[in-house]
């Protein structure tokens, strides 16, 4: 029996409410390493792909954000188990995006795996950071506490296809939102690949979803779409984010802007609090006895 054989290519596909279609138009556009070596086929996702992401992440968002912060903690920690177990795979996919050394791609991975770690930590402490009580004049409870925003369209970073991805899509989940990231135009296997880690690790449908294609085509519908809360425009070039911020503001969204970031840095509650609300709560004392004291 000969030895050779053919290899068996992985074909990567969307990742939109804990499903894995295809791209609804069908199309697909080449992937290629750093030195323009072929690596697979991405699919090409369309406006309906985005709009079909965007119900879905609203369908998710009222389980997810109303689970307690320590499960949200637990799921986010399964996410780095399970990173942890596939990391010679995220090693490759990272090396051949970035154009890194084994080692690099490496240390680039556990760094990633660490900040979801990092992220799980912070879902039961956020709130005492950012809110608590408020010293009000007259006998009331002044109560001030955080709440997600809703569904956050995420433009994840180009350059940094998988450390820069999980920097600015765990904030955003660890603290109750749910998500539609579009991945890295250029390098989007890794982004695509973290879906599948998803799908296996307790994090619910819908929460996150992943669309890969052309930045522009998929970002501007998720900026003007109206049930999108808030956008984070992190892989954006100025002149797609000053674009993507105009259609943004017809129904109000938050809007992060791009910034120059050192992902290998600690990252510090930022990109937290940039999708929280705060909810503050009046409820009076009464008072005590006959001095008139209060509680």
């Amino acid at each position: 029996m000969s030895d050779a054989r053919l290899s068996v290519f992985k074909t990567y596909k969307l990742y939109v409410g804990g499903k894995f279609p295809r791209s609804e138009s069908g199309r697909v556009y080449e992937v290629s390493d750093s030195k323009g070596k072929w690596l697979a086929n991405a699919p090409l996702s369309s406006r309906k792909d985005a709009r079909d992401a965007v119900v879905a992440a609203r369908k998710a968002f009222g389980a997810w954000s109303g689970a307690t912060a320590y499960n949200r903690g637990q799921v986010l920690y399964r996410v780095a188990e399970m990173l942890e177990g596939r990391r010679d795979q995220f090693t490759r996919e990272v090396a051949d995006a970035e154009g890194l050394s084994k080692s690099k791609a490496a240390a680039v991975v556990d760094a990633a795996v660490d900040r979801w770690v990092w992220y799980a930590g912070w879902t039961d402490k956020i709130a005492q950071v950012v809110g608590g009580g408020n010293p009000v004049a007259g006998p009331y409870f002044n109560l001030s506490s955080p709440e997600p925003t809703g569904v956050v369209a995420v433009v994840a970073p180009q350059e940094s296809s998988f450390l820069g991805l999980v920097s600015v899509l765990a904030p955003v989940i660890a603290t109750g939102n749910t998500a539609v990231v579009v991945a890295s135009e250029k390098s989007p296997l890794p982004a695509l690949s973290l879906a599948e880690v998803l799908a296996t690790s307790d994090v619910p449908g819908g929460v996150v979803n992943v669309l890969s294609g052309r930045t522009a085509e998929i970002a501007t519908p998720l900026a003007a779409h109206q049930d999108v809360n808030a956008i984070d425009l992190a892989g954006a070039d100025e002149e797609l984010a000053k674009e993507l911020e105009i259609a943004a503001a017809d129904n109000l969204k938050r809007v992060l802007r791009p910034q120059p970031v050192d992902y290998a840095e600690t990252p510090g509650i930022d990109r937290m609090t940039a999708f929280l609300e705060t909810k503050t709560v009046w409820h009076p004392t009464g008072s005590l006895g006959a001095s008139g004291s209060s509680y």
